[in-house]
């Protein structure tokens, strides 16, 4: 199951109010706002700006999207500089927020190793929350055998699946384990999720497979999963993220074991000494 995906970003700078006009009271779900560029703009980061600025309040977590295929240029924002003056612009129009939701960036999966390296220095250093890792890709593998395979757009489903996952340990590589990652491409199954949790995403996303299978497809997903570290032996899932990554891994358990032992001593309290007459 695949899908190229032509569309890219057209927004109407007048349409804010109009389909935003209130910010609601309490969100009844988890609301995440991908931000990209219009393909008319000529300047490096005013859309994600006046995005931050309009959709911030209402999000649970923002996406700075550099990645889509279908939006002439953008992907060039994925280099060095590029990538460090539009990242530290949209943390400091975040930071001016009142509810100062997460901030993310969404990457290719077509990158180069220094690409991603460049990415992984500037999300460190700017104190980015995380990474969306991947969006679709501009390949076309051997295997894709429809006859529209050869369209323009970004393709997702299985055929990106095991590049994703990829793409995924290399970053968390990178950022030795530093960095909160989402794992996107092609899971369709309790397995995939697996995989990618294992090379260092800390949850998961779905898409193409939920076009095709509807909602439900979600709790499929879940369950295989729970299964499957059952029978491995684990109950968390912070226990499979990054197992790929022995060194990283085995590091993080013993920071994590030796703030749980300072918590616990934080903790402690002593009870006074009663006044006992003799």
């Amino acid at each position: 199951l695949i899908t190229i995906s032509k569309g890219g970003f057209r927004v109407c700078k007048g349409i804010w109010n109009f389909v935003f006009p209130f910010y609601p009271e309490a969100a009844p779900s988890l609301l995440g706002v991908n931000l990209g560029k219009n393909k008319t703009s000529e300047h490096e980061s005013e859309d994600y700006e006046i995005g931050i600025e309009k959709l911030g309040p209402y999000a649970d977590y923002l996406v700075i999207n550099i990645s889509s295929p279908n939006t002439p240029g953008l992907r060039n924002l994925q280099k060095s500089e590029p990538i460090r003056r539009l990242l530290k612009v949209a943390v400091q129009r975040r930071d001016a927020l009142m509810n100062k939701p997460p901030l993310f960036v969404k990457i290719a999966p077509d990158l180069s190793t220094e690409e991603m390296n460049d990415i992984a220095s500037a999300v460190i250093e700017l104190n980015v929350d995380g990474i969306l890792v991947t969006n679709t890709s501009n390949q076309r593998p051997d295997s894709l055998k429809s006859r529209n395979s050869s369209e323009t757009g970004g393709l997702s489903g299985l055929p990106i699946r095991d590049i994703s996952t990829e793409c995924i340990r290399k970053m968390y590589a990178l950022t030795k384990g530093r960095v909160f990652i989402v794992g996107i491409g092609g899971v369709g199954s309790g397995h995939d999720a697996y995989e990618k949790l294992k090379a260092g995403a800390s949850v998961v996303q779905i898409y193409s497979r939920m076009v095709y299978e509807g909602p439900g497809v979600v709790s499929r997903i879940r369950n295989e999963l729970a299964k499957l570290m059952l029978d491995n032996g684990q109950r968390r899932v912070e226990e499979v993220i990054g197992l790929d990554h022995e060194d990283i891994y085995w590091d993080k358990k013993l920071k994590s074991v030796q703030d749980e032992r300072q918590d616990e001593h934080d903790t402690v309290v002593l009870s006074p000494i009663a006044n006992v007459d003799a």
